[in-house]
């Protein structure tokens, strides 16, 4: 399994690269619990407060049926489990920016302890996250971003710039250092990936990147037929390109399934983000030769016992505290109450059976 401090890994070391939260509503829980926005804000932090027993800790993904999602928040059950506290999980089929409101509203009325969301938009959930706050439930994003005034904390799993770095050099490699490459994202208002197709644009405006094209940014929604047809799409609007980047898992596997059936196969190589069971009979049949993540339910996992840490009083999201996330060991919150999971790794042929997620 991947493991803990969120650092970046240049491809080359065979390390790279995915949150949101949310809440809504009414009732305010007990004024014993610590406030996660506004006076949390300026709560002094007890780093040797017993963790809770029994906490509410709800799960909010992008959508539910998404397998990088379910491994991730499977981690998150399992954090709960070993807490003592009550899981929950409830999502939107469909991964538009506001879908997860009415969910947020729902877990206010519940009375949450902790919600644990990754956005679908950074600030479709805004006005219900502050609701969560306001009512003293604990809002961690993971994965997708919420914009930072409306969560307490956010779990990212590798730095932006290094997850859009490490993007680009794949593409560059992927594609033979020359040639046309599309990029077949989620949805046009993901937070994480349009932060890393961002830094990877800047990328190749760099020197070494100038035999490298990129001639189209595609959406298939984190929707495996819709992305399949993208893919489809994409090579025949654009014949010769040599590399499809999909930093999404979906994506990427439609993207692969499609190829690997097609006369494109051994011409158009696949590569960005994707999960290595999924991926496993593509990298052996050639069409993806190499990828990268980190493990996602470590992300889930990491997401939980700060929540809890949180509803504990043992942090409140300020740069520099530390807390302790059970087996992944020993974190500190950073800039902005960023967490970061630590690197990822590059899977090839090579590696790929050692990994079963």
């Amino acid at each position: 399994m991947l493991r803990s401090p969120r650092t970046l890994l240049s491809v080359t070391t065979a390390a790279l690269l995915v949150v949101g939260l949310g809440a809504c509503g009414g009732t305010t829980k007990d004024s014993n619990d610590n406030a996660s926005s506004g006076s949390q804000a300026n709560a002094a932090a007890d780093p040797n407060a017993a963790l809770k027993e029994g906490l509410k800790i709800a799960f909010l993904p992008k959508q539910l049926n998404n397998p990088y999602s379910d491994v991730e928040t499977s981690g998150g059950e399992a954090a709960v489990k070993e807490l003592k506290g009550e899981y929950k999980k409830v999502g939107p089929n469909d991964a538009s920016a506001s879908s997860q409101v009415s969910y947020i509203n729902t877990l206010i009325q519940q009375q949450q302890d902790v919600i644990v969301v990754a956005a679908n938009d950074p600030n479709a959930v805004c006005p219900s996250l502050n609701q969560a706050r306001a009512a003293k439930i604990k809002v961690i994003t993971f994965d997708s971003d919420a914009a930072k005034e409306c969560r307490d904390a956010f779990i990212n799993q590798a730095t932006t710039q290094g997850i859009g770095e490490s993007l680009a050099k794949m593409a560059l490699e992927q594609a033979g250092g020359e040639g046309e490459i599309a990029v077949l994202s989620a949805t046009p208002n993901a937070t994480n990936q349009n932060a890393w197709i961002d830094v990877m644009k800047k990328e190749l405006a760099k020197p070494e990147y100038a035999k490298l094209k990129l001639v189209k940014v595609a959406y298939g929604n984190d929707d495996d037929q819709k992305s399949f047809q993208e893919a489809q799409g994409l090579l025949q609007s654009y014949p010769n390109l040599k590399a499809i980047v999909a930093p999404t898992t979906v994506g990427i596997a439609a993207a692969a399934r499609y190829i690997s059936s097609s006369s494109y196969k051994g011409k158009v190589q696949v590569t960005g983000l994707g999960l290595p069971n999924q991926m496993r009979e593509y990298v052996k049949n050639g069409t993806a030769k190499k990828f990268a993540l980190w493990n996602p339910a470590d992300i889930g996992y990491l997401a939980a016992y700060a929540g809890a840490a949180m509803a504990s009083g043992q942090i409140t999201g300020k740069e520099g505290e530390k807390f302790k996330a059970g087996k992944l060991g020993e974190y500190t919150i950073g800039a902005d109450g960023e967490i970061v999971l630590g690197p990822p790794l590059e899977f090839t042929a090579e590696n790929i059976d050692q990994f079963n997620f």
